[in-house]
């Protein structure tokens, strides 16, 4: 019966938070006459504060302030810093491409992330693939390849999407760097710029002086941090076979939203070969994860994950060691300083009581 609810709400968890990705798609129609680049900057100062206040609600710095603590090279630091102005690019882009007539590219992205990530899982960290993710790769290959041979190219804004991503989560992956944490520090990072890039191009003016972003930019912030906080969720207490089928329910969202209230037509996105060959490579992905799903639940082996599911890669054995010994060390150690104050108060009544 755990079972069950553990799965139902990571379910309920995976579909909410990809309904929220997809509004905040919309996001940048709704608060013209503000650009797209505004916007994306707006998104990372009001997730920041979203973040901030969830943290303090539920009493989460402490985890934040273990995990920094655990940092002592300067190549760990690197590798920790690096990632930010990647997920800086996407969320641009993000905001963006919707109102610049590239919303069909952007989904394109998403549609082809996960096979992505299945293949630099194949070749960066030798994890086998079955052969219903090897047909799906390759059917994704011919849709790309016939219209690089048709038409020359691929956007690049469906490149940036799709190869983008991976290098992040890669760098996440390396140090073991817990999600909220991660998330965290990048936007912390991205602070400074997205503050010059309003500056300089008067997105302070322009919101103050329209009465509808006092309640629309706070509400992407929420949008922003339910959403990530509900993708946690999900992948917390679903399946990784299960989660990866959920997450094309984003990307669905965004094609439907592109065609229909962005009036894009198919062709500003690819050829209709290409679709074909995308909508094949998902329904085998899916058919892949549903038998994953199904064998799992056979061998009564369908139970919660308690860290991000990203392309299936297993994290370092050797870092996640290195971060559960500092976090049990700074435990350690904020007890004993506790009993050690408790020591020194009894100690301070007992000199008194000698005095008198």
């Amino acid at each position: 019966m755990l079972t069950t609810n553990q799965t139902f709400q990571g379910t309920i968890a995976a579909i909410s938070s990809s309904f929220l990705f997809s509004m905040m798609f919309l996001f940048g129609l709704f608060m013209l006459p503000l650009t797209g680049t505004q916007v994306a900057s707006w998104r990372v100062l009001m997730m920041l504060l979203s973040l901030v206040i969830l943290l303090s609600l539920t009493k989460q710095w402490q985890h934040v302030f273990d995990y920094i603590k655990t940092l002592k090279t300067l190549k760990e630091w690197l590798i920790f810093i690096l990632p930010a102005p990647i997920l800086g690019g996407q969320i641009w882009l993000f905001m963006w491409a919707p109102v610049n007539g590239f919303g069909l590219d952007v989904t394109l992205g998403y549609f082809l992330l996960p096979l992505v990530m299945i293949v630099l899982g194949r070749f960066f960290y030798r994890e086998d693939m079955s052969v219903l993710q090897y047909t799906a790769a390759i059917l994704a290959a011919l849709g790309i390849g016939y219209d690089i041979f048709q038409y020359g190219s691929v956007s690049w804004v469906t490149l940036f999407v799709c190869l983008g991503y991976p290098p992040y989560y890669l760098l996440r992956r390396t140090l073991a760097v817990p999600p909220i944490t991660g998330l965290l520090f990048d936007l912390t990072l991205l602070t400074p710029v997205v503050l010059i890039m309003l500056y300089l191009t008067g997105g302070f003016s322009v919101a103050a002086q329209n009465m509808k972003f006092w309640y629309l930019l706070p509400l992407l912030g929420v949008f922003s941090a339910l959403a990530m906080s509900l993708t946690m969720i999900a992948s917390s207490k679903l399946p990784v076979s299960l989660f990866g089928a959920l997450s094309y329910i984003e990307p669905l969202l965004l094609f439907v939203l592109s065609i229909t209230v962005l009036s894009q037509s198919l062709d500003e996105g690819g050829s209709l070969f290409m679709y074909g060959m995308i909508t094949l490579a998902l329904v085998v992905m899916i058919i892949d994860s549903a038998i994953g799903y199904l064998v799992r639940q056979r061998n009564d082996r369908l139970h919660g994950y308690r860290e991000l599911q990203i392309g299936g890669f297993p994290p370092r054995r050797h870092f996640i060691n290195q971060r559960i010994d500092g976090v049990l060390k700074a435990h350690r150690f904020r007890k004993i300083r506790r009993y050690q104050k408790k020591m020194d108060k009894i100690q301070q009544k007992l000199e008194q009581l000698d005095a008198k």
